[in-house]
C-alpha cells in the first residue's frame, strides 16, 4: 500500500496541482484573449480595446461602445527541454501548436448602458513529452483547459467614470499520463520488499495511468475605468478566486509488459525465472490496488488584482501600464481522495506573483494602428514542485501588433509574442512528500512563440 500511494501521490501532483496555478502568464494562465490587447503586451485595463475584449481586461471598458462581435484564436507553439544533471541525458518536449479561442459580443441596452457576454480560456496547458522520457513517471503528458463564460454590463455613471462586472462561469477538463515505475512496487506478498531490492532497475516501466477529470465553478470579474482628462485614464480590475469540485476523475490503470524475470538467489526466494509480469498481474485484476479508479478534489483559482494607467502623448501616440498581483499563495496544501487509496494531502507552497506589462501604439491612419508591449514577471511554483508537467520559471516577453480595418465595420487586429524564459532547476521523478529542492535532479529551458489573430465587426 505505501509503494501504491507514494505513486497515486504523483499522479496528484500533476494531474490537479497544476491547476494550482497561472502558460503565457505564471504557472498556466492564459492572458492572451484578443490580439489587439496581445500585441500591447496585455496592458489594457485602462486602454481597453473596442473589440469587445474588456470583457476580459477590464468590464468597465464596455460602456460607451458600440454594438460588437468579435472572435480568434491565439496560437502557442511552445518549445523547451531537460538535461538531467547526473547522466547528461536530454529530453525535448514534442512539436506541438495549441490553439487558444476568444469570442465576445456586446450591445447598448440603452443610454450608457452596454450588455455582453465573452467565451475564452483564462487557463489551459499542455505539455507533451516522449513516452520514453526521463519525466514519464511523473508524467509525460499533461492537459488542462478551464473554459469560462462571462456575461457582463457596463454603466456609464458620468463621462468619466465607468463600472462594470460579469459572472465567471467556469468548466474546467484536465488529462495526465504518466507511466509506473516497478523498482518502486512492492513485491506481492514481501511487505516492504521492493522489486528493487530484488535487482530491478529504476524507470522499469510495467504500469500506465490515463487520468482525466472535469469540474465546475462561478466567480466573478469586476472593473473600473476612469478618465479625468481626455489625455490619461486609470483602470482597475479585480477577478475572484473560484473554488473547484474535481468530482468525475477516473484513472484508467493499464499493465505494460516487462518481459522481465527473477533472477535466482533473490531476497525474496522465489524462484529464479519468475516472470515478473505474471507476479504484478495480480494488482492490475479485479479487486487489486492498480485497477481503474474513481478521485475526488477540491481546489481553488486565486483572485487576481490588475491596475493600470494610458497616457496619450500626442493625437496618434499613447502608452500604457499595467501591473497584476496574484494570489498563488492559496495553494499551500492540496487534499484528494482516492476510491481505494484514501485520502492525501499534498503540500504545494505556490508563491504571490506580480507582471508588469508596458504597450504602446501608434496610429498610422484613422484605419491603421501599430503595436509594441515588454512584459516580465516571477514564478508562481516554488523550486520543489518544477516538474515535466510544469516546467515553469521567471519570464521576459515581447510583442508586435498590427490592426486595421478592411472594409466599414470589419476590422483585423494580429499579433506575435515571443517568451523567454529563465533556466531552471527541477525534478524529473516524484520525489518526496512533501517535495524539498534536494529532489531537483537537472535543468528545464523553456520558450515560445505566439501568433493570434483577431476578427471585430462593428455596427
Amino acid at each position: 500500500m505505501g509503494r501504491t500511494r507514494r505513486w497515486m501521490l504523483g499522479v496528484s501532483v500533476l494531474a490537479v496541482g497544476p491547476w494550482a496555478a497561472t502558460a503565457a502568464a505564471q504557472g498556466f494562465g492564459v492572458y492572451e484573449h484578443g490580439s489587439c490587447a496581445m500585441g500591447r503586451a496585455g496592458a489594457a485595463v485602462a486602454a481597453p480595446c473596442a473589440d469587445g475584449s474588456s470583457i476580459f481586461f477590464n468590464p468597465a471598458g464596455l460602456a460607451g461602445q458600440a454594438r460588437v462581435v468579435s472572435g480568434g484564436a491565439t496560437l502557442i507553439a511552445p518549445s523547451g527541454g531537460f538535461t538531467n544533471q547526473f547522466s547528461g541525458l536530454r529530453d525535448e518536449l514534442n512539436d506541438r501548436v495549441y490553439p487558444v479561442p476568444h469570442v465576445y459580443f456586446a450591445t447598448p441596452v440603452r443610454d450608457r448602458l452596454v450588455a455582453g457576454i465573452g467565451l475564452f480560456v483564462p487557463y489551459g496547458l499542455e505539455t507533451d513529452w516522449p513516452a520514453t522520457s526521463q519525466g514519464r513517471f511523473a508524467g509525460y503528458k499533461s492537459k488542462i483547459q478551464g473554459f469560462y463564460l462571462q456575461p457582463t454590463v457596463a454603466y456609464q455613471v458620468r463621462p468619466w467614470l465607468s463600472v462594470g462586472g460579469g459572472i465567471d462561469v467556469s468548466y474546467v477538463r484536465v488529462q495526465l499520463r504518466q507511466r509506473l515505475d516497478l523498482s518502486e512496487q512492492d513485491v506481492p506478498g514481501f511487505p516492504g520488499v521492493t522489486f528493487g531490492n530484488l535487482g530491478i532497475p529504476t524507470r522499469t516501466d510495467f504500469g500506465d495511468v490515463d487520468l482525466t477529470g472535469n469540474g465546475t465553478s462561478v466567480g466573478y470579474n469586476l472593473g473600473v475605468l476612469v478618465e479625468p482628462a481626455p489625455w490619461v485614464s486609470f483602470g482597475i480590475r479585480f477577478l475572484s478566486r473560484q473554488k473547484i469540485t474535481i468530482d468525475g476523475g477516473t484513472a484508467e490503470i493499464t499493465q505494460v509488459p516487462t518481459g522481465l524475470t527473477l533472477a535466482p538467489g533473490n531476497p525474496a526466494g522465489l524462484p529464479g525465472g519468475t516472470p515478473i509480469d505474471a507476479l504484478v498481474s495480480g494488482q492490475f485484476a479485479p479487486g487489486g490496488t492498480l485497477t481503474n479508479q474513481s478521485a475526488t478534489a477540491v481546489l481553488r483559482f486565486p483572485e487576481q488584482l490588475v491596475v493600470g494607467t494610458a497616457v496619450h502623448l500626442s493625437d496618434r501616440a499613447r502608452v500604457m501600464f499595467d501591473y497584476q498581483y496574484t494570489n498563488w499563495h492559496v495553494f499551500e496544501t492540496l487534499p484528494i481522495t482516492f476510491e481505494k487509496i484514501g485520502r492525501v494531502t499534498l503540500q504545494e507552497n505556490f508563491e504571490v506573483t506580480s507582471d508588469l506589462r508596458f504597450g504602446g501604439d501608434y496610429a498610422l491612419s484613422d484605419a491603421t494602428t501599430i503595436r509594441l508591449g515588454f512584459l516580465t514577471h516571477n514564478a508562481a511554483a516554488p523550486p520543489q514542485t518544477v516538474t515535466p508537467n510544469l516546467p515553469e520559471g521567471p519570464r521576459s516577453e515581447v510583442t508586435v501588433g498590427f490592426g486595421t480595418r478592411l472594409f466599414r465595420g470589419l476590422h483585423v487586429d494580429v499579433a506575435y509574442q515571443y517568451i523567454d524564459q529563465a533556466d531552471r532547476r527541477g525534478r524529473s521523478g516524484n520525489g518526496s512528500n512533501p517535495p524539498t529542492p534536494g529532489d531537483n535532479d537537472g535543468l528545464y529551458t523553456f520558450d515560445a512563440h505566439l501568433f493570434g489573430a483577431s476578427f471585430s465587426y462593428a455596427f
